[in-house]
């Protein structure tokens, strides 16, 4: 299962940033229509709604666990900064990667 989640972290990171480079490419490296493409229909505003609940949802858990002394600051801040730099798509596999136990 670990190799699995590590896995997935690999591909959390890779394929947004895949979708953001075609994104730039598109755009001349411009962010210039970035946040209103998420909401350009019901389907892609449907995606990035279930995705912003969900990170959200993931973001109370972390502080919870955190403060609550379960995950150290360390980890803490490993986790937070996945979440913003790159996204849920790292930042849960990543969690789940390092607290999995066999």
């Amino acid at each position: 299962m670990k190799k699995l989640f590590f896995l997935l972290c690999i591909l959390g990171v890779i394929l947004p940033y895949y979708q953001l480079y075609y994104f730039l490419l598109d755009n001349n490296w411009s962010m210039n229509g970035f946040w209103a493409e998420i909401y350009s229909n019901h389907a892609i505003s449907m995606i990035t709604m279930d995705i912003t609940v969900a990170a959200t949802s993931y973001l109370v858990f972390i502080i919870y666990q955190f403060l609550n002394k379960k995950i150290d600051s360390k980890r803490f801040l490993k986790y937070l900064s996945s979440l913003f730099l790159v996204g849920f798509s790292l930042s849960m596999p990543l969690y789940l990667y390092d607290n999995y136990k066999n």
